[in-house]
């Protein structure tokens, strides 16, 4: 059996939503032998992968029982199987990107936004190539990672995708002002990487702002994280975090994602605005 992911889990929690104060016996009985009580309660629990057709079907289930199920929540649902589309373009780097990080790249295919707060570096999604081989080495902590850098780069630059794609991520960005001193070897690397983020501010799906190193101490200085959005189902949102020890790791409890945003919603109030921002970036961009 393999291990849940965060897409089965979200999965879980929405349709146990959706049964509300039903038991599984009474979801059951109502499917005309489509489902019995221990596959239901795999799901649910996402000890086991769903079908997109186990999907539709519950869902038909749960409209016929009075549930709201819309077209948008059908569409949503069936993403989260991993059905619903080609495959992912990430598969062709299994056994170079850990599951979790696999968790990430899927779950950015199928979100509606993105908000980043980087305490140390500015977040993958707006890192030029060289800051990303620069950052991944610099946070190598074995030799097979280092192994693999050059594809960990290609998997990086490829994720950019969903900003560009037709219905674009919307990408909402806040970095500390320390990212922007940033030092390298690389002539001419950080110049290049605060261009892109100025390039990329001009996006209309996307928005960087600065926190000062002046500002006060703030909610942010307990470290860098990712609120992943799925539009009107928040019940989907689901936290990342990241650190030496722990890779990834992912927070799916409602209420402490919704502990996140408010994080994120205070972080906006000690930061630049976007055109002070942007000013700033371009001043250390002259000095790199």
């Amino acid at each position: 059996m393999s291990a849940p992911t965060v897409r089965r889990r979200r999965l879980g929690a929405k349709l146990r939503g959706l049964r509300g104060t039903r038991t599984l016996d009474e979801v059951a009985a109502s499917s005309g032998g489509r489902f019995v009580t221990s596959k239901l309660s795999r799901i649910e629990t996402a000890k086991s992968a769903a079908k997109a057709k186990d999907i539709e079907d519950l869902l038909d289930i749960y409209a016929e029982l009075g549930e709201d199920v819309t077209d948008e929540l059908r569409a949503a649902l069936i993403a989260l199987t991993g059905e619903g589309g080609q495959r992912g373009w990430w598969h062709s780097y299994r056994g170079v990107i850990a599951p979790a990080y696999e968790d990430l790249i899927s779950l950015e295919a199928e979100a509606a936004s993105f908000s980043a707060w980087g305490l140390g570096a500015i977040p993958g999604l707006l890192q030029t190539g060289e800051y990303a081989r620069e950052i991944i080495r610099a946070t190598a902590i074995s030799e097979e990672f280092e192994a693999h850098i050059d594809a960990l780069v290609e998997v990086r630059l490829a994720r950019q995708a969903v900003l560009t794609r037709e219905n674009p991520l919307v990408l909402r960005a806040i970095v500390a002002e320390g990212t922007l001193r940033s030092s390298s070897t690389v002539e001419g690397m950080m110049r290049d990487q605060l261009g892109r983020l100025l390039a990329m501010g001009k996006r209309p799906n996307v928005s960087v702002q600065v926190v000062p190193s002046d500002a006060p101490l703030h909610v942010g200085q307990v470290g860098s994280f990712v609120v992943l959005g799925f539009g009107p189902h928040a019940d989907l949102d689901v936290v990342h975090t990241e650190g030496l020890s722990t890779a990834l790791s992912y927070i799916e409890e409602r209420e402490q994602v919704a502990t996140y945003r408010e994080a994120w919603q205070r972080l906006t109030s000690v930061a630049l605005s976007a055109e002070a921002s942007a000013d700033l970036i371009a001043e250390f961009r002259k000095n790199a």
